[in-house]
């Protein structure tokens, strides 16, 4: 009896606590106690943000909080700027999204390199084997520069013909980022913050590197399968994933980028159309997204991209009519962020 009064005590006053606090925070205290949620969240409709929230620890160690303003590494999420960066190349005439590998990468040594268009790199259509993958982590235990990473990892055989399916991986984007410095002159890391980050003045975004280790970035933990304990994530250069993964931000400069990119701030509302367009024969991929008529509770048309690097795990999402942008960064691997999100999505509209 006195165990179930206690457990009454604790529910009433859980409760009690939950009606003095908005539906979105129900939601993130909700799984930070019941999936170990530790990570960021905004919600936000037409740019505008309607929650915003921290919550967690950014160091098992130290114990240092997450806070809205913490940093996280975004891993895949970079491909949509690699995407946008690709594109406003584009506009200028000076790549063609037909043309192949070859004529802005003339050292390629891949057979793909005269069969392969940047349409099919952008869209994980090439066939390129993805080496890498086939290795799980073993290519990012060693810093490599680009051209070597390209000539080892990305340069194999075509396992399926050019455009007839699509196969994700990292593969694809890495090679667009070697050909963003070829067709600019410029490192990846200058060509992001011209055309991206300092327009938008995303402050708290760039590319992180293991050599120059950011003590400003929150630590990542994998959590053990069998014990549930979170192990702080192996060592690895993340400078390795490149143009396909190893951008870090924040949940307030990945909404700022969001809201560029669907209010046409970015590129030209025809380039903008041509990068949400999406392919049903190849998985209904877009440039640096995927998109979606309806799935689940999303009743409406949306955009998606997630990313994750083990512990690193993040989640964007952006519906068509409602204009809803709900963006999740996690410092764990423990949380399902897809999940979470839609949850957020339905109280966004009140249900």
């Amino acid at each position: 009896m006195k165990t179930i009064l206690i457990f009454l005590f604790i529910f009433t006053f859980a409760t009690f606590a939950f009606s003095n606090t908005s539906e979105f925070e129900k939601i993130v205290d909700l799984y930070k106690i019941e999936k170990n949620f530790n990570g960021t969240v905004i919600v936000a409709t037409a740019g505008k943000i309607d929650f915003i929230s921290g919550i967690g620890v950014a160091d098992r160690n130290t114990n240092v909080k997450i806070t809205p303003q913490s940093k996280f590494k975004i891993a895949s999420i970079t491909k949509t700027f690699t995407a946008v960066l690709i594109l406003k190349l584009y506009e200028q005439g000076k790549i063609d999204l037909n043309a192949t590998i070859g004529k802005y990468f003339p050292e390629y040594k891949g057979v793909g390199k005269d069969k392969v268009t940047i349409h099919q790199l952008l869209t994980y259509s090439s066939g390129i084997a993805n080496e890498s993958e086939k290795l799980e982590m073993l290519s990012y235990k060693s810093p490599l520069s680009l051209d070597e990473y390209i000539d080892k990892y990305c340069s194999g055989k075509l396992e399926f013909e050019a455009g007839s399916k699509s196969a994700y991986g990292n593969t694809e984007y890495i090679i667009l980022g070697k050909i963003i410095e070829n067709v600019t002159g410029e490192s990846f890391d200058k060509v992001l913050k011209t055309y991206i980050l300092s327009p938008l003045k995303m402050k708290n975004s760039g590319m992180a590197s293991a050599k120059k280790s950011d003590s400003k970035l929150v630590k990542s933990y994998t959590q053990n399968e069998k014990s549930k304990v979170f192990e702080i994530d192996a060592p690895y250069f993340i400078e390795n994933y490149f143009a396909s993964g190893a951008m870090y931000s924040t949940v307030e400069d990945l909404l700022k980028f969001d809201t560029a990119i669907f209010t046409g701030k970015l590129l030209k509302p025809q380039t903008t159309e041509l990068m949400l367009k999406t392919y049903p024969n190849l998985g209904n991929v877009a440039y640096g997204f995927w998109g979606s008529d309806g799935f689940g509770n999303f009743a409406e048309k949306f955009y998606y991209r997630p990313g994750g690097i083990l512990g690193s795990t993040a989640n964007w999402l952006h519906t068509v009519e409602n204009k809803k942008t709900i963006i999740v960064m996690s410092n764990t691997d423990a949380t399902n962020l897809f999940e979470l999100s839609e949850k957020l999505y339905l109280a966004s509209l009140g249900k």
